[in-house]
């Protein structure tokens, strides 16, 4: 397979030309350009470069309002909710990140609801950038129901992954934890459906509740929760606070962020940041050097999102290489 060495900078570009190509706003199209940049640079492929099409698809289709512009609302001192106008989620946060860190700090802790809204892409990239302004964060995001209870055959809820990001107390971030509650996100086994390869045993479960290694049979039936009846437990939690709290729809009820069939999925994400020195003064960066030092200094563990900090630390020196055909899908989309 051929392929194209391209910079940071020219992936966000590339992507931005595109989703503005195929009908979105520039303020939109450029937040969620600058996080396609983010997942090639932590080398998270599956939310990269490879999704732009299937954004663009979106907006021409109408599952994705491309000139959405999100309503901030703030109804009391320490919460923000956020109607992302069936549009993308990625403009959603950016419009209500910079009240959320505001009241955080004011009052020691604030809560974010988003609804009307869509893939938010990698979680752990929207909490890192609360971590980075010094905020404890949790964050969490539902999706079209794909996993089915224990014991049970029909999918209730999606993926519904959440993210903590914490602040080392030094200006900076101690580490990044963005997890699923299946075994892999669904766009993995996408992604190798489009390359027609087979899954590993424990990713996915046919229509009977079967396990299989087809990507297209996996799609048609249900993903593996990971850990098994604890993972659904971790897709309810999810599911409780970023769809039912956030007035968002439940997983049941959504599109899916596939193909071009139904409308808007109108998912939802919840954000909660805490101020550490609210509740424990300097004593939070000392007990989190601790517990960074506990795992670092055994020689083969390390630390949630370490391999994404190794990633990022190539990319930022090395250009990424891109397949020709997903260029030219890329590409397709710029007038």
């Amino acid at each position: 397979m051929s392929t194209q060495a391209l910079s940071l900078y020219q992936i966000e570009e590339l992507s931005f030309q595109a989703l503005t190509g195929a009908g979105a706003s520039e303020t939109g199209a450029r937040s969620l350009a600058k996080a396609v940049a983010a997942a090639e640079r932590d080398g998270i492929k599956s939310h990269g470069l490879v999704y732009v099409p299937n954004y663009c698809e979106h907006i021409r289709c109408g599952k994705v309002v491309g000139q959405a512009e999100p309503q901030v609302s703030i109804p009391s001192a320490s919460s923000v909710v956020v109607d992302a106008g069936s549009g993308f989620a990625h403009p959603a946060i950016d419009a209500g990140f910079e009240k959320l860190i505001e009241l955080a700090k004011e009052n020691g802790c604030a809560g974010m609801a988003i609804r009307n809204s869509y893939n938010c892409g990698v979680l752990g990239y929207h909490t890192e950038r609360l971590a980075e302004q010094g905020l404890v964060a949790l964050g969490f995001t539902n999706a079209p129901a794909s996993i089915a209870p224990v014991g049970g055959k029909k999918p209730v809820v999606g993926t519904n992954p959440f993210s903590l990001a914490t602040p080392n107390g030094k200006g900076g971030v101690a580490f990044v934890l963005d997890q699923s509650a299946s075994v892999v996100a669904k766009s993995e086994i996408m992604m190798h459906a489009r390359a027609g390869k087979a899954i590993p045993e424990g990713w996915a479960l046919d229509a009977d509740g079967n396990p299989t290694t087809d990507p297209d049979v996996a799609l048609k039936g249900s993903m593996a929760p990971s850990g098994g009846y604890k993972g659904f437990g971790v897709g309810l939690v999810v599911e409780v606070l970023a769809a039912a709290l956030s007035g968002a729809t439940l997983g049941t009820q959504a599109s899916p962020f596939s193909g071009t069939a139904g409308g808007p999925p109108k998912t939802g994400q919840f954000f909660f940041a805490i101020d550490p020195q609210t509740f424990s003064g300097e004593a939070f960066a000392e007990r989190i050097s601790d517990l960074v030092a506990s795992i670092e200094e055994q020689p083969e563990a390390r630390l949630p999102g370490q391999r994404r900090l190794s990633n990022r630390a190539e990319n930022d020196v090395n250009d990424i290489e891109i397949s020709e055909e997903l260029l030219e899908k890329v590409k397709a989309f710029i007038d």
